[in-house]
């Protein structure tokens, strides 16, 4: 972990000290901190502090230009290639309790569809150059492939169908109902008509809640270009509902989160693209939890938690299908 005192001191001042360093869960490349900074005059900062892995300058440079669109995101202090130093946002990450909260969870819906269409205006300038522009392309950039599968895939150029689909061969496991759904929504593709930044992982459990709502989007790692209909499709994929039957995050409905996206943006929302992407999003989780359980399998990395993902592959299947016989993607 880069040193929190010293990029503390380089952003405050020579007199400020840290207080109350607690390391955070999540993560296994990068380490996450809550602190508090009391610079010399007594004025006290809650921050978090990120380090671990290099490309947190981008993220953070990608971070302001977000807050310059109107994301609600956490203000960066300080970064370099290293470590990331940005205000803390009090709220609430842990999705079954914030669909508990009745009297914040019908806002949820209406303001992620406002908080899609400021990330859909920013600029693709703010973007980080990829190192292999075709991954930028394929609606899966290199870092979520290497999350999800063995390092060289993604060389399909444009097509994020073929990005999964090498990611799917790549495990060596049968799977019927992925296979199926690979060749269903290769043949009922939407055209795309816009190419935006697309966050990548804009879902429940990526968001701090407040009482009034949506207070930070999180998580900015995989974002990349792309058709904006994969963030909106992402947000509705059935495993970030945590058993909820609404929709949306869990917390609302199609027509809560469309309208507000379609005022916010000033773009339509075909309804059929929208569930073509639910579905690739189904189905792009269901390769990843095959990918990472043959990582614990394998002896790669050997985790609880890994183990644990592979069984949600059959669920991913179930809910293929029953998308696929609901509505067949005509």
């Amino acid at each position: 972990m880069s040193d929190v005192g010293t990029v503390v001191r380089e952003a405050f001042g020579g007199g400020a000290s840290v207080e109350g360093l607690v390391r955070l869960s999540g993560g296994a490349s990068r380490e996450t901190w809550a602190l508090d900074v009391v610079t010399a005059d007594g004025v006290r900062h809650p921050l978090v502090f990120r380090s671990g892995a290099a490309g947190l300058a981008a993220e953070a440079r990608l971070m302001r230009a977000a807050r310059e669109a109107g994301v609600p995101v956490p203000g960066v202090v300080a970064a370099a290639d290293s470590y990331v130093l940005m205000e803390r946002v009090e709220g609430e990450t842990i999705p079954r309790r914030i669909l508990r909260d009745e009297a914040v969870r019908p806002l949820l819906a209406g303001q992620c569809g406002e908080a899609l269409a400021a990330i859909h205006r920013m600029p693709l300038s703010a973007l980080p150059q990829a190192t292999d522009t075709r991954d930028a392309d394929a609606g899966t950039p290199a870092a979520d492939v290497q999350m999800a599968g063995p390092r060289g895939v993604g060389d399909a150029d444009g097509d994020p169908l073929a990005v999964w689909r090498e990611a799917l061969d790549a495990a060596g496991e049968p799977h019927p109902v992925f296979e199926l759904a690979l060749r269903r929504l290769a043949a009922t593709r939407p055209e795309s008509t816009r190419r935006t930044v697309v966050h990548g992982d804009f879902r429940n459990g990526n968001l701090v809640v407040g009482p009034r709502g949506v207070e930070a989007v999180l998580d900015w790692e995989l974002a990349h270009a792309g058709d904006p209909l994969e963030d909106l499709g992402w947000l509705c994929v059935k495993a970030w509902r945590f058993g909820s039957p609404l929709p949306v995050g869990g917390f609302g409905t199609y027509d809560d989160l469309l309208s507000s996206y379609e005022k916010a943006s000033g773009h339509p929302v075909d309804r059929e693209a929208l569930r073509w992407w639910e579905t690739f999003g189904v189905l792009k989780w269901g390769v990843i939890c095959v990918v990472q359980a043959r990582r614990h399998l394998s002896g790669e990395a050997r985790s609880v938690e890994l183990a644990a993902i592979g069984r949600r592959v059959c669920e991913n299947e179930w809910d293929l299908l029953a998308m696929l016989e609901e509505n067949p993607l005509r």
